[in-house]
């Protein structure tokens, strides 16, 4: 288990421009707000993460704390659908890559309140991205359910596999290697935006 998880790790620093992959191409509505979170590997690891955390924190934690990130990422994409400037979103996304792989790494609940705090306030960067990057002939409505709604089955992903590692053998410790994997990525993305 190990070995795959750090022949993925390799590939992803190999190849960086997957950090920066948002759109889905030739789609312009539903399609691409839903693809917008998955295809943006930034964002697939932050919302994998906070769905393995709220798992990890267990009872309601498990579905409050990820609708929080997702209500608190529709008001982000509101306002960068609206042009208003957020400074540092990129590195924004970045820290709560690394912020929430070090979360699950530690693997042990953290406080509620924390939790959704941190969350609330990583969720505005990400939804900021996607609102400011939607295709130009795209219904905002239409868009901002596709990558509400791709974001929630990332956050249900990360319960699965939160909820799956404290039943399988030595599960838990895989699962902060995993976040221990994450954070990594965090750093080498702020090392790449850092660079440029």
């Amino acid at each position: 288990m190990m070995k795959k998880i750090c022949m993925t790790l390799l590939v992803v620093l190999g190849f960086p421009g997957l950090a920066a992959a948002h759109t889905f191409q030739g789609e312009t509505g539903f399609l691409s707000g839903v693809f917008h979170p998955v295809l943006g590997f930034d964002h697939l690891l932050a919302m994998l993460s906070v769905g393995i955390v709220s798992a990890q924190m267990g009872g309601r934690a498990i579905w409050t704390v990820p609708l929080t990130f997702v209500t608190v990422m529709g008001l982000g994409g509101f306002l960068g659908m609206q042009g208003i400037p957020l400074p540092g979103v990129e590195y924004g996304i970045a820290l709560s890559v690394l912020i929430l792989g070090l979360a699950v790494a530690r693997g042990k609940k953290i406080h509620t309140a924390a939790a959704h705090i941190g969350v609330a306030f990583f969720a505005v960067f990400h939804g900021h991205a996607h609102g400011a990057e939607m295709p130009a002939m795209a219904s905002p409505l239409i868009f901002s359910i596709g990558f509400l709604l791709g974001t929630a089955a990332i956050h249900l992903a990360g319960v699965g596999v939160g909820l799956s590692a404290s039943i399988i053998r030595n599960g838990a410790q895989t699962l902060r290697y995993v976040g221990a994997g994450i954070a990594g990525i965090g750093v080498y993305i702020i090392h790449i935006l850092v660079k440029f």
